[in-house]
């Protein structure tokens, strides 16, 4: 059950909890921690979910526990998950933390997202810009996800409201305001996590951030901050579509396609799932996708009849240390 909740921030000097989720990336996790490190504006809390990483991760968290004096007032907590279960299942666990510890926003990102010094600061001051312009109903700021060499991140652009230079009108040249975006790095308020629940879980992979900030814009948009930066260290600064599915990635367009189908279905309709169904198909096809693969995606397709994930609302509890 939903916790009510009214739309504001509890107190003057807001707190952040920073929630990295982890997956046999230490390399890049350690960039991670060092941009945290140089943050102008440091959060109120770190929060590590360790996915059942199986390289090293864990001992490098144990010492990095040992030793972390980034500053008195910032409060690290570790979490190691039995079990892999995905970026979805990790932040959620994640977000479930920062509830716990009482934060007043969460700000999400990837072991492979890496924050510029400004980036939390901007994202705070554009969140807070953006509520006094539009009022309290403004569900989230995300930044600005450029590739490590500067360039536009093309698989993490958020999708813009009609609208979306409207408060650009009112002399905020830096805030778009967006429908959707990926969890490279936003800030989400607690009241948000009470009236709308936390990720899809069972997603696992591909598509739970969509979904979710898509179903808390239901009432008002979010905000891209563009002088929040942070660079996304992808490998390779592509886009994903349906053409590209090979015997290498076909495991996660797996995940996505029964996440996305299930969506369509479950919260659009019956009409919108068979154009996202066929759709994917036409695209299958014109890529030169195998065929084997093709069928093992439309049994995806109707997997999602049956898959439909209830919302998990975040649950008081005693702050676990």
């Amino acid at each position: 059950m939903a916790i009510t909740q009214h739309k504001s921030v509890s107190s003057a000097s807001p707190t952040v909890a920073a929630i990295v989720v982890t997956f046999n990336r230490l390399d890049k996790l350690k960039t991670v921690l060092a941009s945290l490190e140089a943050q102008t504006r440091l959060p109120d809390q770190l929060i590590i979910v360790n996915n059942a990483s199986t390289d090293d991760t864990a001992a490098y968290l144990e010492e990095y526990r040992q030793s972390f004096a980034l500053n008195d007032s910032v409060q690290l907590s570790i979490v190691t998950l039995d079990k892999n279960v995905g970026g979805a299942g990790g932040f959620s666990a994640g977000m479930q933390k920062g509830y716990d510890l009482g934060a007043d926003y969460v700000w999400i990102f990837d072991d492979d997202g890496y924050p510029q010094p400004e980036a939390l600061d901007k994202l705070v001051q554009g969140y807070e810009t953006a509520v006094k312009e539009l009022g309290p109903d403004v569900p989230y700021a995300c930044s600005m996800v450029k590739f490590i060499d500067g360039n536009i991140s093309e698989m993490n652009n958020p999708i813009p409201t009609w609208d979306w230079g409207r408060l650009q009108a009112k002399g905020h040249a830096n805030l778009v305001l967006v429908t959707s975006c990926s969890f490279v790095s936003v800030l989400i308020p607690r009241w948000v996590m009470e009236l709308y629940g936390l990720p899809y879980k069972e997603y696992f992979i591909w598509f739970d951030d969509a979904e979710y900030t898509l179903r808390i814009t239901r009432e008002c948009p979010g905000v891209e901050v563009t002088d929040s930066v942070v660079l996304h260290d992808m490998g390779v600064n592509k886009g994903v579509n349906f053409r590209m599915i090979d015997a290498k990635n076909a495991w996660k367009f797996a995940y996505g396609i029964r996440n996305q189908a299930s969506y369509r279905l479950h919260h659009e309709g019956k009409i919108k799932y068979l154009i996202f169904c066929a759709t994917a198909w036409r695209e299958m096809r014109r890529g030169g996708v195998e065929k084997a693969i093709r069928r093992k995606m439309v049994r995806q397709m109707f997997a999602a009849i049956r898959f439909n994930p209830q919302i998990d609302y975040p649950q008081r509890s005693n702050p676990v240390m």
